[in-house]
């Protein structure tokens, strides 16, 4: 029994220097760029850091992290470094390490943005936030974007929540001066801010803030909702948004929208007119404008926004056949009476004036339709012209149509 102990404290310490010696051996081969070797090297050994102790544990925990982003394997590569400092591991590489791994994380998302990879971007600018919250927030913002561009709206909007939630706004700092041998204002870094100013290369130095991103965030979570068809919380959250910027024209659009699928049609004008005061040069408007209101029945005001409408886009080929499709409305009703009229002399006359009150329908249209199809060559356009001419006696007119359809 009196060699026992010393026995074992022999086998502890040549133990405990073959973990030592593998260890170095693995680091060493990674340091020469053998990645592989390394992996290999680790695997082999593994029966033999199991029993080791936590500082040969954490160096290994720390070279699995290196070896994992070395293979772009970027969330095993955060866990084992995360893992490395909870256990206590310290290394004096270890800031610039998980500086270089965002450095790697957010070169591949932006790859992949490039091959229109948006989801699995989205992903990695997350994790380039996650390693550091307080510093990365705009990392999160471009997980964000990432997400609306790959229509995974349920994604992009946790993450605008989540910058919502830390009040996050983007605002940086920008630096100009004006160039002493051009003339021009430049945009400098805020180091070359700080030098050229005690140089004569540059005058009229300035500093400009960013505008804030939080109106623009707030914007998205409702237009999320409203894409998601959850309109109530959509409803919420514009309201909530157009407080933060009342003039946004993509925010009056969504309420509006909104209200369009509530049928709530007073509050729609009412935010379309609000939206042409913002931008009165935007033909859409106008045309939704006119929709709202021959759906209302509102004729005279419909037609009034189709041809301004048109007179803002002539290339608008919805807002030429939505103003001939209400025009043509008040055919049927003239239509319903000529029928109803019997055979007395009175009767024929009020015919012959329904008679002409059609014709002059038609008429009417004729120009707008002749508009289009050279705009065009709408087949609709076409052949509702090539009817009209039909029902006038316009020969010559209808076979110049019948030769576009044919």
């Amino acid at each position: 029994m009196k060699t026992l102990l010393p026995l074992l404290f022999s086998l502890f310490l040549t133990f405990s220097f073959a973990q030592k010696k593998e260890i170095k051996k693995a680091i060493k081969l990674f340091d020469s760029g053998d990645v592989q070797g390394a992996t290999a090297m680790l695997e082999s050994s593994a029966a033999l850091f199991d029993a080791a102790d936590q500082k040969i544990l954490n160096q290994k925990t720390y070279l699995e992290g290196q070896i994992a982003q070395s293979n772009k394997d970027f969330n095993l590569a955060y866990e084992k470094f995360i893992a490395f400092k909870d256990a206590g591991g310290a290394n004096p590489n270890f800031d610039t390490q998980l500086n270089s791994l965002t450095s790697d994380i957010v070169n591949e998302a932006i790859g992949d943005n490039e091959e229109k990879r948006f989801a699995v971007a989205a992903g990695k600018l997350h994790l380039a936030y996650q390693i550091n919250p307080e510093g990365n927030q705009d990392y999160l913002y471009y997980a964000a974007s990432s997400a609306v561009n790959g229509s995974n709206f349920e994604l992009a909007l946790e993450y605008y929540d989540e910058l919502k939630k830390i009040k996050y706004t983007g605002i940086t700092t920008q630096y100009f001066a004006i160039s002493a041998d051009s003339g021009e204002e430049v945009e400098l870094s805020a180091s070359e801010y700080d030098l050229y100013k005690k140089t004569k290369q540059y005058t009229d130095f300035r500093e400009e803030d960013t505008e804030s991103r939080f109106p623009e965030i707030v914007k998205n979570i409702a237009l999320i909702y409203a894409q998601l068809g959850d309109n109530e919380r959509a409803m919420d959250a514009v309201k909530e948004a157009r407080k933060e910027d009342p003039k946004d024209l993509n925010l009056i659009l969504t309420e509006a929208n909104l209200y369009i699928q509530l049928e709530e049609n007073d509050r729609f004008e009412a935010l379309m007119k609000e939206a042409i005061e913002q931008d009165p040069t935007n033909a859409t408007l106008y045309f939704n404008l006119g929709v709202i209101n021959a759906q209302r029945g509102m004729n005279e005001e419909a037609k009034g926004y189709y041809q301004k409408s048109i007179e803002l886009d002539p290339n608008s080929e919805s807002g030429y056949l939505n103003l001939v499709s209400l025009i043509l409305e008040g055919e049927s009703t003239i239509v319903e009476e000529m029928n109803s009229l019997g055979n007395s002399r009175a009767d024929n006359a009020r015919y012959e004036q329904l008679k002409t009150d059609r014709e002059n329908l038609y008429l009417e249209c004729v120009p707008i339709l002749k508009k289009l199809v050279a705009l065009s060559n709408n087949q609709e356009a076409i052949k509702t012209l090539m009817n009209i001419y039909g029902t006038l006696g316009d020969n010559e007119g209808f076979k110049e149509m019948k030769a576009l359809v044919e």
